[in-house]
C-alpha cells in the first residue's frame, strides 16, 4: 500500500525524505515546529543530503560515489540480502558525514554554521578547530557499521584520491571496559571488515578493494608492528593518556607544551611495550581519524577525553603541518550535563523511531491492576521499603522465563542506586526466591563504567571473572537469571536477552540522559 506523503514509514530499510519522520501529531501547528525540535543543524542536512543523494552524489569524488553505490545501490542476491542490508539511518549517517567533509567542506565551525536551523548557534560552541560530526542513532540501531563505514571510506580515499586530506589510520575510543569488549567482538580480526557488502569484490569498478586493504588491529597497548599506514588502535579511553604527564592546558605558567603538545619519547613507536598514549604522539603517525563510541561522554572541553584529542591534533599539525582529519563521534545520547544538545550533531534517528521501526524492542509496563498495588514502604531498609516493586518484577519474568526458558535464559535485571542496595538486593534475591539461588550477579560499577575495584574488595583474579561474567550473561553457558548493579552499566552492555528491568532509583540525573539510554 502506499503511503501518504509524510506519513512515517515502519520499514527501517525504505529511504525516508526529511519530512517523512516519526512525530506525536501531523496537525499544521506541530510540523511547523518540528525543526525545532531537531538538533540545530540536522534539519538542513537532511534536506541537503537528500537532494544531493537525489542526483547520484553529484561533487563527491570517484571513490566516494562508487562505494556509496556500492553499499547502497547494487542489486544483491537474496541470499546475501539476509545476511545484511543497512538501516535508512546508517545510510544516512555515513552520507551525511560524506557529504559534509567532501562536498560541501564543512570542516570547521564557521562551514557547519551555514546548516544551523535555530538561529541560536554561535562559533563559541565548537572547542574543537578541527573536523568533528556527531552521530545521534538510538541504542541497538547499527553505530558500530556506521563506525565500519567510515573506516573504509577513509582509507580507500586516502588510497585512491590523490591529495587526500583523510586517512589510513584510527584510533577507536571506547569509554570503558564494557564497551570495548563489545567492540572487540566486531573489530578483532577485523570480523566487522569481512562482511560481503562492507569491502567490494576486487574488479568492482576496476579497483582491488579486498586486495588493497591492509589494516593492522592493535587493541590497547597489545601493539603489533607499527606501519606508517593501515593501522586501527582500539583502546579504551584511558590509554589515550600519557601516563607520566598531565595535559597541558592554557592556563599552566609554561604554556609552550599547550601550543606545541606534549614530546613523546624518541623511542615510542619502536618499543614493543610503549604506552599507546605515545605512541599516538610519535613520529610514526603522519595522520589521524579519531572515533568515539559512546560519545556523550565527550561533553565538556575540559575533560581529559577532550584534552587528549586536543593534544594529539596539536602535535600532527605542529609536525606536518595539519591536524586530525577526522573525529566521527557516535551516541544515542549527545547531550552536555545540562540537557543541551550537541552542536556538532549532524544526523538523527531517536529512540523513539527506532522503537517505531521495530529495531528496538517496546517497552512494556505491567497491567494496570499489578501496578496500582504497589506502594513504596516507610522503612530505612531498601529491599523492605521497594518490596512491592522487587515481587512484581520477579512475576513479570517468570512469565517470560516459563514461556522462553527452553529456547534461552531470560535475564531480570535490576538497577539500584547504590552499591550497597545492590548487595542487600542479590542476598533478598537468592534468599527468598530458588530460581535465583546462585544464579544471582552482582555488579559494582564506577562513575567511569568499569567494574569497580575499590567497592568490590576482589582479588585481580575475580575482577577478571566478573569482567567476563558480565560480558557472558546472555551466553547458554550463564548460570545467571538475575542481574543486579548500579546506573553505569546503562550503556555498552550489548546483552539481548534481558527481558525485565527493574528500575530501583529515581529515574533523573544531572546528565538529564538516564531515561533513555536505559
Amino acid at each position: 500500500m502506499k503511503k501518504k506523503e509524510g506519513q512515517f514509514i515502519k520499514d527501517p530499510y525504505a529511504t525516508l525524505g526529511p519530512d517523512i519522520r516519526w512525530v506525536p501529531a501531523r496537525d499544521d501547528l506541530f510540523l511547523t515546529a518540528y525543526e525545532k525540535f531537531l538538533p540545530p543543524l540536522v534539519h538542513k542536512v537532511r534536506h541537503t543530503v537528500k537532494k544531493w543523494r537525489d542526483n547520484n552524489y553529484e561533487g563527491a569524488s570517484e571513490t566516494s560515489k562508487n562505494l556509496l553505490n556500492f553499499w547502497f545501490n547494487t542489486r544483491r542476491s537474496e541470499e546475501k540480502k539476509e545476511q545484511f542490508i543497512y538501516y535508512f539511518a546508517q545510510r544516512e549517517a555515513i552520507e551525511s558525514i560524506i557529504y559534509l567533509y567532501e562536498v560541501a567542506e564543512a570542516k570547521d565551525k564557521y562551514e557547519l554554521l551555514r546548516f544551523d536551523s535555530s538561529g541560536g548557534v554561535s562559533t563559541g560552541m565548537f572547542p574543537e578547530t578541527w573536523p568533528r560530526y556527531v552521530v545521534k542513532m538510538a541504542t541497538g540501531s547499527g553505530k558500530t557499521e556506521v563506525a565500519a563505514l567510515v573506516i573504509i571510506w577513509s582509507y580507500f580515499h586516502k588510497l585512491y584520491e590523490k591529495n587526500s586530506p583523510l586517512s589510513k589510520n584510527f584510533l577507536l575510543i571506547a569509554p570503558n571496559i564494557i564497551v570495548l569488549n563489545r567492540l572487540k567482538k566486531d573489530f578483532e580480526n577485523q570480523k566487522i571488515f569481512k562482511k560481503d557488502i562492507i569491502i567490494p569484490e576486487n574488479g568492482f569498478k576496476d579497483r582491488n578493494w579486498k586486495s588493497d586493504f591492509q589494516l593492522t588491529v592493535h587493541l590497547q597497548d597489545e601493539l603489533k608492528a607499527i606501519s606508517p599506514t593501515g593501522n586501527l588502535f582500539l583502546t579504551n579511553v584511558h590509554r589515550v593518556f600519557l601516563s607520566e604527564h598531565t595535559i597541558p592546558t592554557f592556563e599552566d605558567s609554561d604554556v609552550s607544551q599547550y601550543f606545541l603538545g606534549l614530546k613523546p619519547k624518541s623511542d615510542a613507536d619502536k618499543n614493543k611495550g610503549m604506552d599507546l598514549g605515545e605512541v599516538l604522539r610519535s613520529n610514526k603517525l603522519k595522520d589521524l581519524v579519531i572515533l568515539n563510541d559512546e560519545a556523550h561522554h565527550i561533553h565538556d572541553e575540559k575533560l581529559a577525553w577532550f584534552k587528549n584529542i586536543r593534544d594529539i591534533n596539536n602535535k600532527l599539525k605542529l609536525k606536518y603541518g595539519n591536524g586530525l582529519s577526522l573525529q566521527a563521534d557516535f551516541t544515542a545520547t549527545p547531550r552536555h550535563d545540562n540537557g543541551a544538545i550537541f552542536v556538532q550533531t549532524i544526523c538523527d534517528y531517536p529512540l523513539v523511531e527506532a522503537i517505531k521501526q521495530n529495531i528496538v524492542k517496546m517497552p512494556v509496563l505491567p497491567d494496570e491492576a499489578s501496578r496500582a498495588k504497589l506502594k513504596e514502604k516507610p522503612s530505612s531498609k531498601f529491599v523492605e521499603r521497594y518490596e512491592d516493586y522487587i515481587h512484581l518484577g520477579y512475576v513479570e519474568w517468570k512469565k517470560q522465563y516459563d514461556e522462553l526458558k527452553d529456547e534461552k535464559v531470560p535475564l531480570l535485571f535490576f538497577m539500584t542506586r547504590e552499591t550497597k542496595e545492590s548487595d542487600n538486593l542479590a542476598n533478598y534475591l537468592e534468599s527468598r526466591y530458588p530460581e535465583f539461588k546462585k544464579a544471582t550477579l552482582v555488579i559494582h560499577t564506577n562513575k567511569s563504567g568499569e567494574i569497580a575495584e575499590s567497592t568490590s574488595k576482589k582479588s585481580k583474579d575475580d575482577l577478571d571473572k566478573l569482567r567476563k561474567a558480565a560480558d557472558s550473561v546472555d551466553s547458554d553457558k550463564s548460570p545467571y537469571k538475575a542481574i543486579v548493579s548500579v546506573l553505569v552499566l546503562r550503556e555498552g552492555w550489548d546483552v539481548q536477552n534481558v527481558t525485565t528491568i527493574v528500575g530501583l532509583r529515581p529515574y533523573s540525573a544531572e546528565s538529564n540522559i538516564l531515561p533513555e539510554q536505559t
